[in-house]
């Protein structure tokens, strides 16, 4: 993999990747604290993609650079529903009264969170921490904690348009392509244009770190992995010469290196649990086979729905059954030795999952 020399782009302002193409950053309070955002010009206009989180420290990051644009935005463009990504559409798009544009599923997900009542039972929650293997105290400090997904989401349009795989953008006479992607959210949009051979990958490819690929307590039965895993393909029929523009980290080249260390990455996880799983073992105990460091606070939430997913995908293709203990705790055990083998020609890497 390669890393071209771009300038980091400064607070409140932005590096042109080429012309047309603006790079931003916006400070996240989170471990990984930044998100990468980016501008595509159009002949009157911009498209904002992806927009940082609903807090007034990132609109005022925006007012400096919409300061600095001699044309007007015309358009939002948003990867998917999580708050880093979405925060600011609904201020954005109402502030210029211009489109949202979203798949259906990111669209319609993004608004359910948002009239989620926070007198909702959480039972379900509850069982699904549960099943994991975490102690009730733990359980209860999760289910009680945080202020929800609209403290940091502003409120979106009522109104949107569709973005579906294979939808085409003409944007200053270059094609933008749709490439839907899902598992780590449900209806992921990245864009390649053909004429620049630029991706916008937002989180579904990632240069150092491997995205959260997540069986959270709204899907307990999701096959999130299954899903990520296939729609990684496509992706490797892209040029060698693209120029891959991520959410997170820096822009790079090496597209299929770096899809296929992704798939190696995740088939290493399975035949470790595997392996693990030779006894019976909960959702915590497979926490240290797939995770090396100390888990505090929210990741243990995210580490969580990450081991979920990978033995659920070992579960629907019958390598691993299923059994709860008489304290209500799911049991996983190897039925199958190992995981499909993915030859790939990768060395084995060190991962973060975020």
């Amino acid at each position: 993999m390669d890393y071209p020399d771009f300038p980091l782009p400064e607070d409140g302002c932005t590096t042109e990747i080429m012309p047309g193409v603006l790079w931003l950053r916006m400070a996240l309070p989170f471990d990984l604290d930044h998100i990468n955002l980016y501008l595509l010009e159009d002949t009157d206009g911009w498209f904002v993609v992806d927009t940082g989180l609903g807090t007034d420290a990132t609109k005022a990051a925006w007012d400096t650079i919409f300061s600095n644009l001699e044309k007007p935005v015309k358009g939002v463009i948003v990867t998917h529903m999580h708050p880093d990504h979405i925060g600011l559409a609904g201020w954005i798009t109402e502030t210029f009264r211009v489109p949202l544009y979203m798949t259906n599923s990111e669209y319609y997900t993004a608004r359910a969170l948002l009239n989620v009542s926070q007198d909702s039972s959480r039972w379900n929650d509850r069982e699904y921490f549960t099943r994991a293997g975490l102690e009730a105290e733990t359980v209860e400090r999760i289910v009680s904690s945080g202020k929800g997904f609209a403290s940091v989401v502003s409120p979106i349009p009522l109104a949107y348009q569709r973005l579906r795989d294979g939808d085409v953008f003409t944007i200053n006479g270059r094609r933008w392509e749709i490439m839907v992607g899902s598992g780590h959210s449900p209806e992921h949009a990245c864009l390649f244009c053909h004429e620049l051979h630029v991706l916008l990958s937002g989180d579904h490819i990632l240069p150092q770190i491997s995205p959260n690929i997540g069986v959270y307590s709204t899907e307990p039965e999701g096959n999130a992995l299954k899903e990520y895993l296939s729609t990684l393909l496509p992706f490797l029929s892209l040029p060698e010469s693209t120029l891959v523009l991520p959410a997170h980290n820096i822009p790079f080249m090496g597209l299929q290196e770096r899809v296929n260390g992704l798939r190696y990455h995740h088939k290493r996880h399975l035949n470790a649990l595997l392996q693990a799983c030779q006894s019976p073992q909960s959702v915590v105990d497979c926490l240290p086979v797939m995770f090396a460091r100390k888990l505090t606070g929210r990741n243990i939430v995210f580490a969580v729905a990450e081991c979920l997913s990978h033995l659920n995908y070992l579960l629907f293709d019958n390598q691993v059954s299923r059994t709860i203990n008489a304290d209500g705790v799911y049991q996983y055990t190897t039925i199958d030795t190992l995981a499909d083998d993915v030859d790939t020609g990768q060395p084995d890497m060190d991962f973060t999952t975020v």
